[in-house]
């Protein structure tokens, strides 16, 4: 059986962020969070790993991030483009950003023929969530080539102190399959649980064991066709947009929604840690750092 691939989204600036944060340093050795999931994968069974950046990113990634892995597993690279649109349709005078996560994903079409993983380049997922996904890409698909996954996490625990997040809250059958995902933004914590303004302004209070998604799927080959065909639709309603987005989970959605495939809920006993904002890096480095002392992960991870 051919390992799975690990694809990173890792294109993005990270505006709320303040910098580039998926170089930033949060290990006792100065490891970054990609660090650790690709650490995590090899462990998990990948044999793979794949960046999605953009152009002018890749001479750093390649001598400060890609240089560490080449020893270790292979490593491709996949270019985010604002100008890569279906049917030879050009990007609106004005636009200066790419399509979002979904055509993201996209760019890794060329470079990925087995099962794949997708992930966020900043967020820290543990090793149960690469365990978990390792093992049903792995499997032989007695359910079919369009028989997908999604790691799911308890909101309560993909919160920040320092400001409000967003997350895509996901309802599910009572036999663990996605049903749907609803992007709720500006997501606060309120005590043991969490609260939002709706679009009409009121207060919404949500429990804190909500399940949602922080984009970290299990997809196979198949599915870039079945994207590429969502993505073609949306850029017909928005390639004159300045601001327009294709976002993974909503053509995920579009998919299941037209029959085309379904999505599995995959549990993880591991705790998601990211950064939205900076004052999250302390808190992050903490969470790391105890982990280390667990013995979860080596003082250095790449020596």
């Amino acid at each position: 059986m051919m390992k799975p691939t690990l694809v990173i989204l890792a294109a993005g600036m990270g505006s709320r962020y303040g910098g580039l944060k998926q170089l930033d340093s949060f290990g006792p050795s100065g490891e970054t969070i990609m660090d650790y999931s690709v650490y995590d994968a090899l462990r998990g069974g990948f044999g793979k790993v794949v960046f999605i950046i953009r152009p002018d990113m890749e001479q750093a990634f390649r001598e400060t991030i890609g240089s560490k892995y080449e020893k270790h597993v292979p490593v491709a690279y996949a270019f985010q483009r604002l100008e890569a649109l279906p049917d030879g349709l050009t990007p609106p005078v004005g636009r200066t950003k790419p399509w979002g996560t979904g055509h993201a994903v996209l760019a890794a079409a060329d470079v990925v023929a087995e099962p794949f993983a997708v992930i966020n380049a900043d967020d820290f997922y543990g090793r149960s969530s690469f365990a978990t996904l390792g093992e049903f890409l792995s499997r032989e698909t007695v359910d079919g080539d369009s028989t997908y996954a999604m790691v799911g996490f308890t909101l309560r625990d993909t919160l920040s102190n320092e400001g409000s997040v967003n997350r895509g809250c996901c309802q599910c059958t009572s036999d663990g399959w996605l049903e749907k995902i609803v992007e709720i933004v500006n997501i606060e914590r309120d005590g043991a649980g969490a609260r939002y303004v709706d679009g009409a302004g009121a207060t919404r209070k949500m429990t804190g064991d909500e399940r949602v998604s922080m984009n970290t799927w299990g997809f196979r080959p198949l599915f870039f066709k079945q994207l590429r065909e969502r993505f073609a639709l949306f850029i017909k309603k928005s390639a004159g947009s300045e601001k327009a987005e294709f976002h993974l989970p909503s053509g995920v959605q579009e998919i299941m929604q037209t029959g085309q495939a379904r999505v599995r809920v995959l549990p993880t006993s591991s705790r998601w840690v990211g950064v939205t904002h900076s004052e999250d890096k302390p808190r992050v480095t903490a969470a790391i750092r105890k982990l280390v002392d667990d013995g979860e992960y080596p003082e250095k991870l790449w020596g």
